[in-house]
């Protein structure tokens, strides 16, 4: 089943992407949750020309994702944990860290755009996260775990 995307979905696509799907998880949960629509003739028809008509806007969008990423080129992040006598974090360290610590830093990302390898850290060290500002737009940025 062909549908377009109403909204970005991590795992999926991004707003205004046609894809295909199985008709169950098209039917029974993106269609009724309104995060997609059916892709017939003519709702790709107006597709085609709403994106027409906002490129420009778009353009400058991926302008301001790509001053961002070069404005966080140097960006260094430091994340402190609690950690035990052994050397242990207690819980982990994931995505929600990551942008905590950026949003300190002055720059408002959302955590849903970070993604941190294998989901969470349980150690100290340096690691990277692949942070995706815009469709076309995506860096790696390292961060370091260090004892509180």
């Amino acid at each position: 089943m062909e549908i377009i995307l109403k909204q970005d979905i991590p795992s999926l696509g991004y707003k205004n992407d046609i894809v295909t799907v199985k008709d169950g998880y098209g039917r029974n949960y993106l269609i009724p949750q309104k995060m997609a629509v059916v892709a017939t003739p003519a709702a790709k028809k107006m597709l085609a020309e709403d994106l027409k008509q906002r490129a420009h806007k778009l353009e400058k969008i991926k302008n301001d994702a790509i001053a961002l990423r070069d404005s966080m080129a140097n960006v260094s992040v430091v994340i402190a944990t609690k950690v035990s006598s052994t050397g242990k974090i207690f819980g982990s360290v994931n995505n929600i860290q990551v942008a905590e610590a950026l949003q300190k830093q002055g720059f408002d990302i959302n955590h849903k755009n970070i993604l941190v390898k294998g989901d969470a850290i349980k150690e100290l060290g340096k690691f990277n996260a692949k942070i995706k500002l815009h469709k076309e737009v995506e860096f790696d940025l390292e961060f370091e775990v260090v004892a509180e």
